[in-house]
């Protein structure tokens, strides 16, 4: 990859697309995490304004200082970031409240896809506050392999510069735009369980082995080509792309036969 063209192609593209839709800026979360950190130096770097917000959600330390590290050093760096904080710990509490309290296995996986739709919002206030767009942190291999993000959660979003990159080739860029080496270092989880699995502990396969995956598919590869681990990693992705097609394709509409109007 041409680290520095795709660089400047990105940052050339976020501005051009910003100045048409006559918008004054972004709104990125900053999580800690690399697809977050990428995403928010490459606005910054578009010369408009770039609002980074931190939403913690009973978050662990680490996310927490990470974030914050990469916030004040983007600030640094570039006069036109701000930042804002929103502390939804209690907004997340108050909504368990009101919902039923449930035994069923999947309430764990739904109260973890609301901590992402309570962010989204909070983007989207910040956005409409300043006529600013939301601008997305998935990569390649998240928003068209596995389908890993929450729908109208971190899937929420205006444009997605870095949704053609391969979660190598963000930290690829990660390194380039200068990110912070606690980001680059960390262990990829998504925080929206509030303890410390990883995202290979939630998909069972690294993002290097989806990234594999995501080539054999395309090579048209059968699981019956493979043994051992990488026939298993092959189902996995399988797997996971087949069930989220849902979240990748565009909503179906039922469309009403001519004759029946």
């Amino acid at each position: 990859m041409h680290t520095e063209k795709v660089t400047q192609y990105i940052v050339s593209w976020l501005k051009d697309y910003a100045l048409n839709a006559n918008m004054n800026g972004f709104v990125v979360g900053v999580s800690g995490g690399i697809d977050s950190g990428v995403t928010s130096t490459l606005c910054a770097m578009t010369g408009l304004q770039t609002l980074c917000v931190e939403m913690p959600i009973h978050q662990a330390a680490s996310q927490v200082g990470r974030a914050q590290e990469h916030i004040a050093k983007l600030k640094e760096r570039f006069d036109n970031v701000s930042d804002a904080r929103v502390d939804l710990t209690p907004v997340f509490e108050g909504f368990k409240v009101q919902v039923p309290d449930t035994s069923l296995e999947t309430e764990e996986l739904s109260l973890a896809n609301t901590r992402a739709r309570l962010r989204m919002t909070t983007l989207y206030y910040f956005a409409g506050l300043h006529r600013y767009l939301v601008a997305g942190t998935g990569n390649k291999v998240e928003d068209f392999g596995v389908g890993f993000f929450t729908k109208y959660g971190d899937g929420g979003v205006d444009l997605s510069p870095i949704a053609d990159l391969m979660k190598s080739e963000v930290y690829e860029i990660g390194r380039f735009i200068k990110v912070p080496e606690s980001i680059l270092n960390a262990v990829p989880t998504d925080g929206l369980f509030g303890d410390s699995r990883s995202d290979e502990d939630q998909i069972g396969a690294s993002y290097d082995e989806l990234e594999w995956a995501m080539h054999m598919q395309d090579a048209g590869k059968e699981p019956s080509d493979f043994n051992g681990r990488e026939k298993e990693v092959y189902e996995i992705y399988l797997r996971l792309n087949r069930i989220n097609q849902h979240k990748m394709n565009p909503i179906p509409v039922c469309e009403i036969p001519r004759e029946f109007k």
